[in-house]
């Protein structure tokens, strides 16, 4: 063996950092030591979405799991960073316990919550603070721009609420959404795409702004609004097949008859 690396019946932390340092290290793997925060940023974006996967799995085993290729992300990036000699694991620690005192006062401090709204607001506050946030519109421009859009959206129009930036009603919402509409319908219309894609985003827009008011997660929503899609043209394709019918030949007319079937079918 050309690394040194104790074998153990248990790991810990330690051992993780120690194993990521021997893999980028000269004698360890080729493919580790040519990685990158950006050759590898996709990675942790697929290792995130996995451990949600299993949250919603209600999987115990490959949550463990996920946890701990998320936790391999964590480390190859602080070791990057150590062989830099900028900060290692265990400055990433320390600052994020230093974080978590700093922003629960309520806990730590004099600050006084008696329920989840209000250490919400509490740890908002103290965020704010510490990042020398004065204007709302700071906050909102700390949304980072990578977040899924709808997820943005959402936070961003959240965060324009708290100070009152916002309608009334769903009913005001509602209205904005069909006059989005009508401007997109202009937009076609002149043929202009830049002007058809803007105005298509603000129908976008407009949708998670009444998500909002009805309190729904407009990406939970979209997610199973594509899964129900999903269910019913795989219906639609089975009684196709039943039927002998050519779906690539058949008029949309013909599909929307086998749609309506597989809607009773699968009872959504």
């Amino acid at each position: 063996m050309s690394v040194e690396f104790e074998f153990k019946d248990k790991y810990n932390v330690e051992d993780l950092i120690s194993i990521i340092t021997v893999l980028r290290a000269p004698g360890g793997c080729p493919w580790d030591r040519e990685q990158t925060h950006d050759s590898i940023k996709k990675n942790f974006i697929e290792e995130t979405y996995e451990v949600v996967e299993a949250i919603n799995k209600r999987d115990t085993e490959g949550l463990k799991e996920e946890l701990g290729d998320v936790l391999m992300q964590i480390a190859l990036h602080c070791e990057m960073e150590r062989e830099k000699g900028n900060f290692d694991f265990d400055d990433v620690a320390n600052d994020v316990v230093k974080k978590l005192v700093i922003r629960h006062p309520h806990v730590f401090g004099d600050v006084v919550a008696k329920s989840e709204s209000e250490a919400l607001e509490s740890w908002d506050n103290a965020k704010q603070k510490s990042k020398g946030i004065k204007k709302q519109s700071d906050s909102m421009q700390s949304i980072p721009r990578e977040l899924p859009a709808l997820m943005r959206a959402q936070k961003i129009q959240h965060k324009a609420s708290k100070v009152g930036f916002d309608w009334d009603s769903k009913d005001g919402a509602i209205d904005k959404l069909y006059e989005e509409i009508n401007e997109l319908k202009t937009a076609i219309e002149r043929g202009e795409k830049a002007e058809i894609e803007d105005e298509f985003g603000d129908v976008l827009f407009s949708c998670v702004n009444i998500s909002r008011f009805l309190k729904i997660d407009s990406e939970e929503a979209l997610t199973n609004a594509s899964d129900k899609f999903l269910s019913r043209f795989s219906e639609v394709e089975r009684l196709a097949g039943e039927k002998g019918i050519n779906m690539k030949d058949s008029s949309i007319e013909e599909l929307d008859k086998l749609w309506e079937i597989a809607k009773k079918n699968k009872c959504e």
